[in-house]
């Protein structure tokens, strides 16, 4: 945790939530200076779907229960307009993405780009040394090597350090993680405490931009024309076609669903063309790999890879991780090479390196190697 102090002035993120609720909270109670501020990201009648689903991290419901648990704890609170950024780097990103057969991650990129590149901005105009988010992590300073690394929440099922991996060291040592050393049930006990409207609030899953949470819908109300442009592409297996899709940006690697494929054995999507608008099927074998290489790489416990760093690898969100090594393949790209075989290895997604609790960094996935 950083010094406190009634000088000492934190910018807090509020969605509306409990966790943002409570991390307010706890800096009050610890002394800070805090300013709460909700960021509108999007143009609810640009989005379609619920535009009015409070489970939405940016939701029109998100912002006034910010405005009132900033009222009930006696600080400011702000609502900033980054519809322009987030649209830039955000959607954009998440559409291109889609439309080069990969599948994105935006709450990755939105953290790197508008949680807090764009908050820090506000920061510094605001004279605040800190911003402080709800996130279930961790930020510490290392006194051998003196750069800042995230760890893991003491939370696991909670822990969102996996998508911290793109921070820079200037935006680490700008942060607070109030709730880093906190479980989900003790979060909730302490907004009973602190009497806020939001301890027991649901917690919010789908991306913000997409509130009803169907991302084939989102794609064609974006992109003018999608789907003649993608529908009825072939299907092939070992070089047979054997069905048509209903657009490749709707599929993913590992899929086996929506197929509209009758098989002796299950099938699933091992690769995606966008430029052929060809979709690969084949067996769950086919979707296992030992060795990736991934792009737009960001060190964050060490300044290099060295010879090659033993890591833990998560490829999603909710992987539990595998023994990997990581070699430093130039040009901002790594390779990454396996103990056992992993499945469904996903370009688009991104890759974080463990050491142990620590982030050691990680990459956006590029490609698998055959």
């Amino acid at each position: 945790m950083k010094s406190n102090g009634k000088n000492t002035t934190v910018l807090v993120g509020m969605s509306g939530g409990v966790d943002s609720s409570v991390s307010a909270a706890v800096l009050v109670e610890q002394g800070y200076n805090v300013i709460g501020v909700t960021i509108k990201t999007y143009r609810y009648e640009d989005v379609g779907g619920n535009i009015g689903n409070e489970s939405s991290c940016c939701s029109l419901d998100g912002i006034n229960d910010a405005r009132l648990v900033c009222d009930k704890l006696g600080i400011p609170h702000y609502v900033v307009d980054f519809t322009e950024p987030f649209d830039k780097n955000v959607i954009q990103y998440f559409v291109d993405e889609y439309l080069s057969g990969r599948t994105p991650n935006p709450c990755v990129i939105c953290n790197r780009t508008i949680k807090w590149e764009e908050m820090l901005k506000k920061a510094d105009l605001i004279g605040a040394e800190y911003i402080a988010t709800g996130h279930f992590a961790q930020v510490r300073n290392d006194e051998q090597s003196g750069r800042y690394v995230v760890s893991r929440g003491k939370d696991a099922n909670k822990d969102q350090s996996y998508a911290m991996w793109t921070l820079t060291q200037e935006s680490l040592s700008r942060t607070i993680f109030p709730l880093g050393h906190l479980t989900k049930p003790e979060v909730r006990q302490l907004a009973e405490k602190f009497g806020l409207r939001t301890a027991s609030k649901s917690e919010s899953y789908e991306i913000c931009f997409i509130p009803d949470n169907d991302y084939n819908r989102f794609l064609k109300n974006n992109v003018e024309g999608l789907k003649e442009r993608v529908d009825g592409g072939d299907i092939v297996m070992e070089d047979e076609v054997i069905g048509k899709h209903k657009g490749f940006p709707f599929y993913t690697i590992g899929q086996r669903k929506g197929l509209g494929l009758s098989t002796p054995e299950p099938v699933y999507v091992t690769k995606i063309d966008y430029k052929s608008n060809t979709i690969e099927v084949g067996k769950h074998t086919d979707l296992m790999h030992t060795q990736m290489i991934a792009r737009d790489v960001n060190m964050i416990k060490y300044s290099d890879w060295g010879e090659g760093r033993r890591v833990t690898a998560k490829i999603r969100y909710k992987d539990d991780g595998s023994e990997a090594v990581v070699y430093d393949g130039g040009n901002n790209s790594v390779k990454v090479v396996f103990d056992e075989p992993k499945r469904a290895i996903t370009p688009g997604q991104s890759v974080v390196f463990y050491e142990r609790d620590d982030v050691v960094g990680g990459g956006t996935i590029d490609q698998v190697i055959e």
